[in-house]
């Protein structure tokens, strides 16, 4: 019998939920322990970070019966990051801190992690020993990693 709703597939294991559950668990704990809880930014940096996760599981539901309104949510989802990207370029630049660049050993280290580890408990004992500017370098590098595989998802969705 032929599938009247096409699968979609178990959303845990696309590579972009698993990078941004990453990213948000990341910010979540960044937020908590470098910025003052009051600030607006906070609750700015984990709604981002929270909302692009939660737009990649939403449009892999949508897949299912409406390829448009996945798009749309894919396209909120990578929207959502880089804000979230502007937010950590930001709290390096407003506090006199480098943002790594493409080449320098730290950014190909991280590179090179992003690359190959997705599982948000490998980070979370990464970011547990390092300082803010490095935990915001380390997004950094995994929200562009981020982004480039929801424009790979989205080129494949269209």
């Amino acid at each position: 019998m032929p599938e009247i709703i096409k699968s979609t597939g178990d959303y845990k294991k696309l590579l972009s939920y698993q990078k941004t559950d990453v990213i948000y668990q990341i910010t979540f704990f960044f937020c908590h322990n470098f910025l003052d809880i009051g600030d607006r930014i906070v609750d700015q940096m984990i709604q981002a970070a929270r909302s692009g996760k939660q737009n990649i599981i939403e449009g892999c539901a949508a897949s299912a019966t409406s390829s448009k309104t996945e798009l749309r949510l894919l396209n909120v989802a990578k929207a959502s990051l880089k804000e979230l990207l502007e937010d950590y370029e930001d709290y390096l630049k407003t506090r006199g801190h480098r943002q790594w660049q493409q080449g320098s050993p730290e950014f190909e280290a991280m590179r090179r992690l992003g690359a190959t580890r997705n599982d948000a408990t490998y980070f979370m004992g990464l970011v547990a020993s390092r300082p803010p500017e490095t935990i915001a370098n380390m997004a950094i590098i995994l929200l562009n990693q981020a982004d480039y595989l929801l424009f790979r998802q989205l080129k494949k969705a269209e």
